[in-house]
């Protein structure tokens, strides 16, 4: 009989189904672009043009594509030593570990019991008037426990477990993508902050230059002396804009350092020049459908969704009642060494049923609460789909403004250039004033300035694309974290 009964609760507990929601993934967004018109590609800036290529393959080595080894060398630093990736990637691995405990609930549970014990017994307590004796006890003893899953609330555990357990990957693998990206983009940055410093210690060679006329000329009488007053502000105008970007230069490096795992005294960055980095003319995009099964934010949503769904199967189990069964079979005499007897043995067999019957409403509001925060991850997966299309948006729209601004700035840059030299030449012949030079210099250190943060700006706008569409992680042999 209680092998009969064992088997069909065996049966039933497999055969049930889970009670609560199945997950459904989520659909891709029906749409078939990220931007209203045309995004084929950029206009000509600086010589260079990019084109987008629909559902190209993305490197996952992106940045590799701007084409500099020192850049190569540090992103590899930086996501080797970082320690922000080590602690992702161990949380990975931590719930890789819970998800595997998670699996013993599939299995009975078996544990033995050993006793040994002296006692004296008086049978004069039950009215016997026999001699009090004293005697050995030894107690050797196995049980089985096995709760059956009747309704599925086990699995639903264990099907939240993995779904935590891909929500951790997938976190890792953002961390991984947000640090490469800072790394590339801070470098792009400090390389700007260069430029501009070099920029604008040529016009302070100029300026000088235009002192030392000025106060030859109000020597010789044919120029006030205010003349060299105001040029000498001027130049020490310029020579307080250096201070702030070495500044933002020091602020760079020493992020830079935090992200690669050194102290900022004991590691100094490597040399990258603006001009040699190198613009990715053949930029790949994602289709759109692609984007939110490529994206790791987006998964780790669609994994915390899948989570909060089965925890409402979890909920919804805790309300209905578990069954148990729990054989034991064991050994009891006198001395170990006569443990071998038939009369020695000791043996039960039980089966449980456990159910609530009143607690204040506490299962019922548990169940509810778990139901809410599906709702909860429901509106978290669509903010965060909404959010990767506007990202993707906006790296687009601003390469292709970015390719505007640069056109703009590079004939500004010219035409400055062509406005100095000539006022220069005129102030050098007596025929030009100092105002004519102070404009003509200020003009030239706008327009230079302006034209490295656009080529700044063009390069960080295509770092920005490829986060946005996912980083090309799962193109890699073996996906990173």
């Amino acid at each position: 009989m209680w092998a009969r009964a064992e088997a069909a609760g065996l049966a039933l507990a497999m055969t049930a189904c889970a009670v609560g929601p199945d997950f459904v993934r989520p659909d891709a967004p029906k749409v078939d672009g990220y931007v209203r018109g045309s995004a084929e590609g950029t206009a000509t800036a600086n010589g260079q043009a990019q084109r987008f290529n629909p559902g190209g393959r993305l490197d996952p080595d992106w940045w590799r594509l701007l084409g500099s080894e020192p850049l190569d060398a540090l992103v590899a630093e930086v996501l080797t030593r970082n320690a922000t990736l080590e602690a992702a990637q161990a949380t990975s691995r931590q719930s890789e570990d819970s998800l595997r405990a998670g699996y013993g609930v599939f299995w009975p549970s078996i544990g033995y019991d050993a006793t040994a014990a002296r006692e004296r017994f008086n049978p004069a307590s039950f009215g016997q008037a026999v001699p009090a004796q004293s005697f050995n006890l030894f107690t050797l003893s196995a049980s089985v426990s096995y709760v059956l899953d009747v309704w599925g609330g086990d699995r639903r555990q264990v099907e939240a477990l993995a779904a935590q357990r891909d929500q951790q990957r997938f976190n890792a693998l953002a961390t991984y993508l947000m640090l490469a990206s800072n790394a590339a983009n801070t470098a792009i940055a400090r390389s700007a902050y260069l430029e501009q410093i070099a920029a604008t210690e040529d016009l302070v060679a100029r300026q000088k230059e235009q002192v030392d006329i000025a106060r030859a000329q109000a020597r010789a009488g044919i120029a006030p002396y205010a003349n060299v007053l105001s040029l000498v502000s001027q130049r020490d105008a310029t020579l307080a804009t250096i201070p702030p970007l070495r500044q933002k230069i020091d602020q760079a490096e020493h992020l830079l350092a935090a992200l690669s795992g050194h102290t900022p005294g004991d590691w100094s960055a490597p040399d990258i020049p603006l001009a040699g980095l190198k613009l990715p003319a053949d930029v790949p995009l994602s289709l759109p459908s692609e984007l939110v099964r490529q994206r790791p934010d987006v998964l780790a949503a669609e994994a915390q969704l899948h989570q909060s769904n089965a925890l409402v199967g979890v909920a919804t189990a805790a309300l209905l009642p578990r069954l148990s069964l729990t054989p034991s079979l064991g050994l009891t005499a006198g001395s170990f060494s006569n443990q071998t007897a038939a009369n020695d043995f000791v043996w039960n067999l039980g089966a449980g049923i456990a159910g609530p019957l009143f607690q204040g409403g506490t299962l019922w509001y548990q169940r509810r609460a778990a139901i809410d925060a599906k709702a909860a991850a429901i509106a978290n997966y669509r903010q965060t789909v909404l959010s990767a299309f506007q990202q993707v948006a906006d790296s687009l729209r601003g390469l292709q403004h970015d390719a505007e601004d640069l056109a703009a700035q590079t004939e500004a840059v010219e035409s400055a250039k062509q406005a100095l030299d000539l006022v220069q030449a005129n102030y050098d012949a007596g025929l030009a004033n100092y105002l004519q030079v102070l404009t003509a210099d200020e003009q030239w250190l706008q327009a230079r300035l302006g034209y490295v943060q656009a080529v700044a700006q063009r390069l960080q706008d295509t770092v920005a694309l490829y986060v946005a569409l996912g980083g090309g992680w799962w193109n890699a042999p073996k996906p990173p974290a």
